[in-house]
C-alpha cells in the first residue's frame, strides 16, 4: 500500500490546504508521496520539510509588502509575484525552508507544471542526489506561474507555466504511479462547477506562438470538471478520502491578514473533524 497526498492549487485558496496539513502534521500523518499543483505545491512543500505554520506565517508578515507582490512590480518586471523575494529571499532568508529536513525526509514529492509548447502536464519529482534548493524552488515557481500574470519559467529547456492549466488535481497520476491510498485536499466546494475563461481571445494574442497552449486553457475547465466527477466517484466508493471546504473560500489575492487567517481556519477546522478518519482510512 503507497500513501499519497494530492493537493489542488487556487492561488490564496491554498491557504484552505495549509490550515489542513498543518492539522495532519500536528498529528504525525505520513504519506509516501505528495504532488502540488500551484499553491498546492508552494505550501504542501512544507509537509516534507515539517514546516508547521510557515505558510501562515510569511503570508500574513508579508501580503502588505510591495516586495512580495505588486501591480507596480507587475508592469516593471511581468512578474505579479516578485520573483526574487518570494522564491530567493523569504525562503533563503526571512523565513527559511528547511531544504536539509525536506531532503532527508522519504516522502516523494511531486511539483505539476505545464509545458507550454505541448498544453500538457509535466509532473516533476524532487530528486534530492541532484537537485539542489535553487531548482526545486523554481519548479516551484513554475508550478505557480500563472498565465498574463507571470513570466513563461523555462527549466531544462522546458517552457513553464501554471500547473493548473494541465493538470489541476493529479490524481490519477498518483494512482498510475502505484499510490493506492491517496487524501486529496481540494479547494472548491462539492458544488463546484469550473467556467471556461473569459479572456481567451486575450489569451490567443499573448501565446500566439503557443497554440497548444491557448487550448489548453480554453478547454481546462471541461477537463478539470470531468475530473472532479470522476474524483466523486472514487470518493463515493470510499476509494480515496477528500478534505474540502463546506462552501466557496471567496478569497482572491490579499493584503488583508485578517482574510488569510479566515481561511487557513477553515482549513485547520476541517483538518480537525477528519484527521481520525484520515488516519482510520490510512490504515
Amino acid at each position: 500500500m503507497k500513501k499519497g497526498l494530492i493537493m489542488e492549487g487556487g492561488a490564496m485558496r491554498g491557504l484552505f490546504t495549509a490550515g489542513v496539513t498543518d492539522v495532519l502534521m500536528e498529528n504525525d500523518v505520513k504519506f509516501d508521496g505528495g504532488i502540488g499543483t500551484s499553491a498546492g505545491a508552494a505550501f504542501g512543500c512544507n509537509y516534507k520539510s515539517h514546516q508547521i505554520g510557515r505558510v501562515l506565517r510569511y503570508n500574513k508578515e508579508y501580503c502588505n509588502d510591495k516586495r512580495y507582490i505588486s501591480a507596480k512590480g507587475f508592469f516593471k518586471t511581468g512578474n505579479l509575484y516578485s520573483e526574487d523575494f518570494c522564491y530567493h529571499e523569504i525562503p533563503e532568508v526571512l523565513d527559511k525552508f528547511d531544504f536539509e529536513t525536506f531532503n532527508k525526509d522519504p516522502m516523494e514529492f511531486y511539483v505539476t507544471c505545464t509545458n507550454i509548447e505541448t498544453g500538457l502536464a509535466v509532473h516533476h519529482k524532487h530528486d534530492e542526489k541532484t537537485e539542489d534548493m535553487n531548482t526545486f524552488l523554481e519548479w516551484v515557481r513554475a508550478s505557480c506561474a500563472m498565465p498574463l500574470l507571470e513570466q513563461i519559467v523555462e527549466i531544462n529547456g522546458l517552457k513553464l507555466l501554471d500547473g493548473g492549466v494541465g493538470d489541476s488535481v493529479p490524481l490519477r497520476f498518483m494512482e498510475e504511479k502505484g499510490y493506492d491510498r491517496n487524501v486529496v485536499i481540494l479547494t472548491q466546494p462539492v458544488t463546484y462547477e469550473k467556467k471556461m475563461i473569459k479572456y481567451g481571445l486575450l489569451a490567443r494574442k499573448v501565446y500566439k506562438q503557443y497554440p497548444k497552449l491557448t487550448d489548453a486553457m480554453l478547454d481546462r475547465h471541461e477537463r478539470y470538471n470531468e475530473t472532479y466527477a470522476y474524483i466523486l466517484d472514487r470518493e463515493r466508493r470510499g476509494e480515496i478520502f477528500v478534505i474540502r471546504p463546506p462552501k466557496a473560500l471567496n478569497i482572491s489575492v490579499t493584503n488583508k491578514p485578517e482574510e488569510i487567517q479566515r481561511v487557513y481556519d477553515i482549513g485547520r477546522n476541517e483538518g480537525l473533524k477528519v484527521v481520525d478518519k484520515v488516519k482510520e482510512f490510512l490504515i
